[in-house]
């Protein structure tokens, strides 16, 4: 059996699929020990994998970013949020990533290095040597892919491929602005991988899909754009599956679920950026009040019943509950575009209307749109008229549920976890 280290930077949503191929990993015999953030020690322990923390140059506690990073609260979402985030959160803790990985390398020779493409120690490690001569290395596509293609659009742009004749033409340009506007982080960046020996080789988008020796994206064909010229390395491996809920109290109208002959619309804001309740919950809340429908609303907070305060009588609020069993009962999903998320409604032929802003959920909320699976409202706080229209919509016409059923049975010809798995008895 092999001996991984799978390594992730310390967010949440990079933190729980690599704690699932952990799990899967050691189930298989494999022995697994995962570098990432100290609040995460627990968890990992949980999956029978050993815990091993990042130095505190590389460390912080995701919920808490402003403490950490005190200078964000006050750049707007977007671009600027962007290249501060590419520069600072992730690009500054290069270069002790890579020395933390090389220490625990010289006690725990792994074969295969898994990570979420942000650990960018990761990816100094596999420009550290030739292959052969280091650890495999497979870069986990969690999100979106960064790769600068002809036949797609850049990320920022949320917005999908161009057609006509002049469309890889229309790509290159706005691929050549995107490495204009990222000089500046492109440099720091550079200078990150100088500090730990290493050289970027190119972009730094591109670097981190180009320079593992396996990037597996964790989608399926249908939801991503077609990128011809991707890399060798380049595959799609298909979703993971759900993460297998902490066993909480359910709450009192959980049981009516299955006797329920409304159609049931889940809203929510993801697991983290629910603050602010009144950006999706609340409209959802109020512009289905008077609908024949059953409005299931999951806050993800302790107090989020109370913080939503008084709803209509057709709805059921729910702090934390068992989201994957929640939308094998669900006929539509509003959300704010979390990757994880979307693609879980995916997995049960659930369509979506999202709304979402910042980091990358404008443009996970654009695939939606291109793959027909739903609808992007194209803000991240929609009015109830835009709302109810496409609840409406999706609810009344066929198309979307038609498409969603059909990645739903994509996803069924991909095992990411046999795919990992593979790699990892290939590097044996």
């Amino acid at each position: 059996m092999a001996q991984v280290i799978a390594a992730a930077t310390p967010f949440h949503g990079h933190v729980q699929p690599v704690l699932t191929i952990a799990a899967d990993l050691v189930r298989r015999g494999h022995e697994v020990t995962v570098l990432t953030g100290a609040r995460f020690a627990d968890d990992v322990r949980a999956t029978g994998a050993r815990h091993v923390s990042l130095p505190p140059a590389a460390d912080f506690d995701d919920r808490k970013l402003d403490v950490y990073f005190p200078e964000r609260a006050a750049i707007p979402q977007g671009p600027a949020q962007l290249e501060y985030d590419m520069k600072y959160i992730f690009g500054d803790p290069t270069a002790a990533q890579y020395r933390a990985l090389r220490t625990l390398l010289s006690r725990f020779p792994a074969s295969v290095v898994i990570s979420d493409p942000l650990f960018l120690g990761s990816t100094a490690l596999a420009l550290s040597a030739a292959p052969g001569h280091r650890p495999v290395t497979v870069g986990l596509g969690i999100t979106l892919p960064t790769l600068l293609s002809e036949d797609a659009p850049p990320l920022g742009l949320a917005m999908p491929p161009v057609t006509g004749e002049d469309a890889q033409a229309q790509h290159r340009a706005m691929n050549a602005k995107v490495r204009e506007l990222f000089a500046s982080t492109q440099r720091h960046l550079e200078e990150n991988f100088g500090e730990s020996g290493t050289e970027l080789p190119g972009f730094v988008l591109d670097c981190m899909v180009t320079v593992p020796d396996h990037y597996l994206q964790l989608t399926v064909p249908g939801f991503e754009y077609p990128r011809g010229d991707a890399p060798a390395g380049y595959r799609f491996a298909g979703p993971l599956p759900a993460a297998s809920h902490q066993d909480r109290p359910l709450p009192d109208w959980w049981a009516d679920l299955e006797h329920e002959t409304r159609p049931v619309v889940v809203v929510t804001q993801g697991s983290f950026a629910n603050d602010d309740l009144t950006q999706l919950v609340r409209p959802t809340v109020d512009a289905l009040a008077g609908e024949d429908v059953l409005v299931v609303a999951v806050t993800a907070r302790a107090d989020g019943p109370a913080e939503l305060g008084a709803v209509p009588p057709n709805v059921r609020v729910g702090g934390y509950v068992p989201f994957d069993d929640l939308l094998a009962q669900a006929s539509v999903l509003v959300t704010n575009g979390g990757y994880g998320g979307v693609h879980t409604a995916l997995r049960h032929g659930v369509p979506l209307v999202v709304g979402g802003a910042g980091e990358d959920k404008p443009e996970i909320a654009a695939r939606v749109a291109w793959s027909g699976t739903g609808i992007d409202l194209r803000t991240g706080t929609p009015s109830r008229e835009a709302v109810l229209d496409a609840v409406r919509t999706v609810l009344a016409e066929p198309g979307h549920r038609k498409r969603a059923a059909e990645l739903r049975d994509e996803f069924l010809r991909y095992d990411a976890l046999g795919v990992v798995a593979d790699v990892v008895a290939d590097a044996e």
